[in-house]
């Protein structure tokens, strides 16, 4: 299975960029998770609606062609771990990759929202778009572990 994280933002947090290096080194060959990062439009105070819809641009070439799109968003599902680990094997039993997609300051574009399959939210609290990436990768290794059996996800 492959799964790509596209996210606005070039520069994180090295103890974010840690982390998330640390979580996507430890899947196997045959599950594949991979970043990639967009820049984030100059402010230089433009629109929010044309701030979003630059970087939306740049966020549709950075998906995989025929990816399943997921939108993460406040006003997306709730997922639970469980719940989280079965839709990634529904996934990745219907034989698709994977794009989770985290906006840049603004949020994502209303237009690439729309063309998500889902929308899912992380959490119902405001969190920095570099600890959402880490949070991220940590859940689909996770969801990984409990698919796998693996010791990491304990019930």
């Amino acid at each position: 299975m492959n799964i790509t994280i596209v996210a606005v933002g070039l520069r994180q947090p090295d103890w974010a960029d840690s982390a998330v290096k640390d979580y996507l080194a430890r899947f196997p060959k045959d599950f594949n998770v991979t970043v990639k990062e967009v820049k984030a439009e100059p402010r230089a105070g433009q629109p929010t609606a044309k701030l979003m819809a630059a970087e939306a641009e740049r966020i549709r070439k950075a998906i995989p062609t025929s990816d399943i799109i997921v939108a993460l968003d406040e006003h997306g599902r709730d997922l639970t771990t469980m719940d989280f680990a079965k839709r990634i094997d529904a996934w990745k039993n219907e034989g698709c990759g994977v794009s989770f997609l985290i906006g840049g300051a603004d949020g994502l574009d209303p237009e690439l929202k729309k063309s998500a399959r889902m929308m899912m939210r992380i959490s119902s609290m405001t969190l920095p778009h570099a600890f959402a990436r880490v949070l991220l990768s940590e859940q689909i290794y996770r969801a990984w572990s409990i698919l796998n059996n693996h010791p990491y996800h304990r019930v």
